[in-house]
């Protein structure tokens, strides 16, 4: 079965690259591996998680049946983060995902941590949940270093920091079936960010912070739950 669903997985993503070249592929992942023990997070290949330092080190990440499940631990403080090197100046994330609750969501975030200007390194991020996809530039707007602190802080932005926050998203209604595997194709060129669910482009939204000239890793943000498989990374430029 994860032969066959792997088989029709690429010829989706051979569709889409036959009208678009996304680049060299410099990393794939399968999750067909196991897991030496069941007491914390053990993705292996490269991925890295946030668990210890956000979930006093409960599992969050498990993989099962040749794909990797992220859920959050009740004793969590902060969104599931599981993250891999993907540096690159335009290219794309590919992978089939799968959200089993209403309220489920997958963030795609794309960080520069040697970038000091902004929190912890957001760049933008695409974020899919059941009823639409969202678009966001963090860099130039709420992840602004400045604008981060006042919000933390709970202070007035200044009339300077609400303008910067303005027009830096952008959320295109698109319905997802729950239970279901979908294909997903994020895409950076310039200052432009695609998405791509099961070969349909849902939105592209273009925005400066986008254009940063050194994307290096890649942020699976999971509020809740979501099921993740066959993530591949391409590199432009």
């Amino acid at each position: 079965m994860k032969r066959l669903s792997l088989l029709l997985s690429a010829l989706v993503f051979s569709s889409i690259m036959a009208a678009d070249d996304l680049g060299e592929l410099i990393f794939q992942d399968h999750f067909d591996r196991n897991e030496s023990q069941e007491t914390t997070d053990e993705p292996g290949s490269g991925w890295g998680t946030n668990s210890k330092t956000r979930a006093k080190g409960n599992k969050q990440v498990d993989l099962k049946d040749g794909t990797m499940r992220i859920f959050i631990h009740k004793e969590a403080n902060h969104a599931v983060s599981v993250t891999h090197p993907a540096e690159f100046t335009d290219g794309a994330v590919g992978l089939r995902f799968m959200l089993e609750d209403g309220q489920d969501s997958l963030g795609l975030d794309f960080a520069d941590l040697d970038f000091k200007e902004v929190h912890a390194g957001h760049l933008f991020v695409a974020r899919i949940s059941t009823k639409a996809v969202q678009l966001s530039d963090l860099k130039t707007g709420g992840m602004r270093l400045d604008i981060s602190e006042a919000r933390k802080a709970k202070q007035k932005l200044t009339a300077e920091q609400q303008a910067a926050m303005k027009d830096k998203s952008k959320s295109f209604p698109h319905e997802l079936e729950v239970g279901k595997w979908h294909d997903l194709i994020v895409k950076v060129s310039g200052d432009t960010l695609s998405a791509t669910i099961d070969g349909q482009l849902v939105g592209s939204f273009s925005s400066p912070g986008i254009a940063h000239p050194t994307k290096r890793t890649l942020r699976l943000s999971v509020p809740r739950n979501v099921v993740v498989d066959d993530v591949k990374i391409w590199r432009k430029k």
